[in-house]
């Protein structure tokens, strides 16, 4: 049973009640993140996401750690382009324990100056591991190669030079802004009631008070183009970056399975035919960055220095391959599967549960069963795939990315054509 209340300034409560499981899950969403940012103030909320927890009135940092173990709970955070969460997870007799650390950690940080100059060297630390990993950095360079200069091009850790400029001030204005009752969303899933839930966390959070009107976010255009980074390493990794779909487009569910079939998973075309037959990368796969008004689709591969130019003609031939010849149906029935079976498997978790329910009011206003998902992606044809694959897919839209040990004076230009 799921049941939404709004409150009078505009925060909005989401309970899914399951009886029949010990825990607890809850999330305190806002719908604000990375690309709500200027661009000095990049970074600002994966920071004020790490600062929630250093402090508040009543407890140190400290206090709120101790008192989550104390219980036997899980705590934490994630910063993404659109949204930010706070969320635990605890046996259902801790709930009012739950409830009461999230709200003074959301309600009541103090952003205090000395736990702000402890906390940027651990940040610094962050994007320094970022960029030792070449396997997840290359994504940040290939969002920026894709998106340039909008917010969605940017590292959501921000950049060093920024964060040095982040004091208490800056933080809470910050703050004050873009954490708004209207952008706010409380979802719980698990063994609870929804009236139980209104009376903890409704007075709490009915007294924040409204903002000014935050600007229209700008919907992007992706940029066409080859760039090349220079590093020494032992790999090549590599990102080939097209026009993607929205996560409301109606043909979202095409698009699922467009990137299943490709490179979603081991029986799909790129793993198959780069790895399994040639032998040319131990990482080779597909993937979506979808937004609410914006998507890319991409193909990542890592691969010796001297093999990339047959790595990236092999995705190309399958993007073109996938574009102009309908999928088989068995193929296509087994894509469906693979995607059914990871919805039914993660609606086994709590956690995961109360992210759909949160994400799903996020975007569509509404709760979304899973039963019409699964419709969705039942609904999906063969000719569906390939129109789309033809409408998205061309040489014209391509942005490449490469990071490792090239030669900058690298041409690619001659092998970019689908």
């Amino acid at each position: 049973m799921i049941h939404k209340a709004r409150l009078s300034n505009g925060v909005r409560i989401i309970t899914k009640e399951i009886p029949h499981i010990q825990s607890v899950s809850m999330g305190v969403w806002v719908n604000a993140g990375a690309r709500d940012e200027a661009p000095d103030e990049n970074g600002l909320s994966h920071f004020i996401e790490h600062m929630i927890f250093k402090g508040t009135a009543k407890r140190s940092a400290y206090q709120i750690a101790k008192e989550f173990d104390a219980v036997g709970g899980h705590t934490n955070a994630f910063t993404s382009m659109e949204t930010t969460c706070y969320h635990a997870k605890v046996m259902r007799d801790h709930l009012v324990t739950m409830v009461d650390i999230l709200s003074d950690i959301f309600l009541n940080s103090v952003f205090d100056p000395v736990e702000i100059h402890r906390e940027q060297p651990v940040i610094f630390q962050e994007i320094g591991m970022l960029e030792d990993t070449p396997e997840e950095f290359i994504h940040v360079l290939s969002g920026n190669t894709f998106w340039g200069e909008s917010p969605l091009g940017r590292s959501i850790l921000g950049t060093r030079e920024n964060l040095l400029r982040f004091d208490s001030h800056v933080v809470q204005t910050f703050f004050q802004k873009l954490y708004q009752p209207d952008r706010i969303l409380i979802c719980t899933a698990g063994n609870t009631e929804h009236d139980r839930i209104l009376e903890l966390m409704g007075p709490a959070f009915e007294a924040i008070s409204p903002g000014d009107d935050l600007p229209d976010r700008a919907t992007p255009v992706g940029n066409a183009q080859v760039r090349l980074f220079r590093k020494k390493m032992e790999q090549v990794h590599l990102c080939i970056g097209t026009p993607g779909l929205s996560l409301t487009d109606p043909k979202r569910f095409a698009f699922s399975l467009l990137n299943t079939l490709l490179g979603g998973n081991m029986s799909s075309r790129l793993f198959q035919e780069i790895r399994e037959r040639r032998g040319l990368a131990y990482s080779v796969y597909s993937f979506i960055s979808a937004y609410d008004d914006a998507g890319m689709f991409g193909a990542y591969a890592a691969c010796d220095a001297k093999k990339i130019k047959e790595v990236v003609a092999l995705i190309l031939e399958e993007m073109h391959r996938i574009k102009t010849h309908p999928v088989e149906g068995m193929e296509l029935k087994n894509a469906k599967e693979f995607l059914k079976g990871g919805l039914y498997l993660s609606s086994e978790s709590v956690d995961n549960q109360m992210v759909r329910l949160a994400q799903n009011e996020i975007l569509f206003n509404r709760a979304i069963p899973l039963g019409e998902i699964i419709q969705g992606i039942e609904s999906v044809t063969a000719d569906e795939i390939r129109d789309l694959a033809a409408e998205l897919f061309h040489s014209d839209r391509l942005a490449v990315t490469l990071l490792g040990p090239i030669s900058t004076r690298m041409n690619l230009k001659g092998l970019l054509s689908l």
